[in-house]
């Protein structure tokens, strides 16, 4: 991680625990928002206009906060408004590393061999992790936001007029709703996975496991009630938020990071739910088995040797997961 500016020490994934051993999540620390008019959002400050080409996107194929703004990014249109890096999946030494790796990028924008040197250039001074994904302005040479849920809102209403109107992923009819399930499926699942894998005692990996599979039976009696998505016909960011998490599950997290009572495959209306929004223009492709088990699986505190499963593959379109899919949501552009 980054201490006032400078690398200290080899890249661990657990920075901080509870008193009871658990996995503790770094806040994010960039959070200004970009807005049709540059007047400031919901946090941060003013000064962020929507122009094209002025915002780039760092991105890790593996991780499934990144691929929440990569999804956004893909649906609402605005893959020729905001440029893109991908990182190589093997975390390294010093975090995440841009290169030749099938699927991922160099740095174009900063000429960076590492993701810690973006932060370091928005902030000579950092202190903390150096995730992903980031939104770098080019023109302010800084980091614009650094939280998942902050760029999946600006890519959804932020970038007004230059983003796709086909699809709106935050209705406002829907808001309370769709916060309210965030709050909970948040921490129980796309964290609960973290938590279980990342416990540093018995008892803080099963509670965190007994939550992951709680959410899951809960889900799958939710879907069985409203579906076909999470808000019946509506296809909001909850599903995207529930996509990432869930598409990693049977390749990596029953695995690596022990959450193995059950796979997606044995649920069986998660298990549609999950091949409708595949089906879903423009969701698939941004989706990389190879770069998830190669990324989680080099993990060497979990795996010193970094043997990589052989399977599971991403699961086979069904015919009438894509009808339905294309009947209940809007086309990506």
């Amino acid at each position: 991680m980054l201490v006032d500016g400078k690398w200290v020490e080899k890249w661990q994934p657990v920075q901080a625990t509870d008193e009871k051993g658990g996995f503790v999540r770094q806040i994010s620390g960039f959070r200004n928002w970009v807005t049709p008019d540059g007047t400031a959002g919901p946090s941060g400050e003013r000064g962020f206009r929507a122009e094209v080409g002025r915002y780039h996107l760092y991105v890790a194929l593996i991780c499934p906060w990144a691929s929440r703004a990569l999804i956004a990014r893909k649906l609402k249109g605005l893959e020729e408004v905001v440029s893109l890096s991908v990182v190589e999946p093997t975390l390294t030494d010093q975090g995440w590393r841009f290169g030749t790796y099938p699927g991922a990028t160099d740095d174009p924008v900063n000429g960076a061999t590492y993701m810690h040197e973006i932060y370091t250039r928005a902030d000579p001074h950092y202190t903390g992790r150096a995730t992903v994904p980031v939104l770098w302005d080019r023109q302010r040479r800084t980091i614009v936001n650094n939280e998942s849920a902050d760029i999946v809102r600006m890519f959804n209403s932020g970038f007004g007029e230059l983003a796709s109107t086909a699809i709106d992923l935050y209705p406002q009819a829907l808001r309370g709703e769709i916060d309210a399930l965030n709050d909970r499926i948040y921490p129980a699942l796309n964290n609960g996975v973290y938590r279980a894998g990342f416990a540093t005692s018995q008892i803080a990996y099963e509670e965190a496991f007994a939550d992951v599979f709680g959410m899951l039976d809960e889900l799958e009696t939710r879907l069985r009630d409203v579906g076909p998505f999470l808000f019946g016909e509506s296809f909001t960011e909850t599903d995207i938020r529930l996509f990432v998490t869930l598409v990693r599950f049977d390749a990596a997290y029953h695995g690596i990071f022990k959450c193995n009572l059950r796979r997606i495959v044995d649920y069986p209306e998660l298990s549609a739910w999950l091949g409708r929004m595949l089906a879903v223009p423009g969701v698939r492709e941004t989706v990389s088995i190879d770069h998830i088990k190669k990324g989680y699986y080099s993990i060497k505190s979990l795996n010193p040797t970094g043997i990589v499963p052989v399977g599971p593959d991403l699961p086979g379109l069904d015919p009438a997961a894509v009808r339905l899919a294309s009947q209940s949501s809007p086309s990506a552009p």
